[in-house]
């Protein structure tokens, strides 16, 4: 599947979520970022993840850049538009893609600990409805989980370093 936009614009999308997540790392946060774009395909939001900075998980890259988008948009439905984050979203960052109205999201990397998709329907969990919100999974996989484990890697050796 891709989006409304096509394989070739979904990949120029989530370059630029990539451009977030490296500013989320020369922050010293989790490299994850994000971008929603209107349906006319124009950037109306961006953000990275600011969680450490902020003290709080609710400052995700997808909810910094949703709330950049509304204020974009002066109106907190994103009717159409598409979300291109380079990790697969959490639960609370894809309820806010759903109750935002968003037409779609696109990701990279999969998170296998936190995703959003990877909720089991054999063992009782709900499984997500993609004829709410349309999913892209994979455009530009390799480079957000080679940021990710850089990230995470270079993490363990400091605290390894810090015993």
């Amino acid at each position: 599947m891709v989006s409304n936009f096509g394989h070739k614009k979904d990949i120029i999308f989530m370059r630029q979520a990539m451009m977030q997540a490296r500013l989320a790392l020369k922050h010293e946060e989790v490299p994850v970022g994000a971008i929603v774009v209107s349906p006319e395909g124009i950037i109306i939001g961006r953000g990275y993840n600011q969680t450490e900075k902020r003290s709080c998980q609710a400052f995700h890259a997808e909810m910094i850049a949703i709330t950049k988008a509304g204020r974009t948009m002066n109106d907190w439905r994103l009717c159409g538009c598409w979300v291109y984050v380079t990790l697969e979203p959490c639960c609370m960052c894809m309820n806010l893609i759903t109750l935002s109205r968003c037409a779609g999201v696109v990701y990279g990397a999969r998170s296998p600990l936190f995703g959003y998709q990877l909720v089991d329907k054999d063992r009782g969990f709900w499984v997500y409805n993609e004829d709410v919100v349309k999913i892209v999974e994979g455009v530009c996989a390799e480079e957000a989980s080679a940021l990710l484990k850089g990230f995470f890697k270079v993490r363990r050796l400091k605290k390894k370093e810090e015993l």
